[in-house]
């Protein structure tokens, strides 16, 4: 945690980079939404391979509830890979 005022220097310092280079800002972004994305993809490969054990482990019911989330979770995924990549 910084302090208020190391906090308020930061903020002064990171508005004024972004006024001045807007580009540098542009690429951080995207690498950090590319970072968040492939996070995402493997939390959804994780839930996937364990599908079946939760399958076994709880029931039917909770493994077509899980199922259907993961499906849900994957249009999303495909929907918005542009953002991602």
């Amino acid at each position: 945690m910084l302090s208020k005022e190391d906090q308020r220097r930061f903020d002064q310092i990171t508005r004024q980079l972004r006024e001045s280079d807007p580009a540098f800002f542009k690429r951080l972004d995207h690498r950090v939404r590319a970072r968040r994305g492939r996070y995402l993809m493997l939390l959804t490969i994780l839930l996937w391979a364990s599908l079946p054990a939760m399958t076994v482990v709880a029931g039917r019911l909770a493994g077509a509830i899980c199922a259907v989330v993961l499906v849900a979770n994957a249009a999303i995924m495909w929907r918005f890979r542009r953002r991602w990549t």
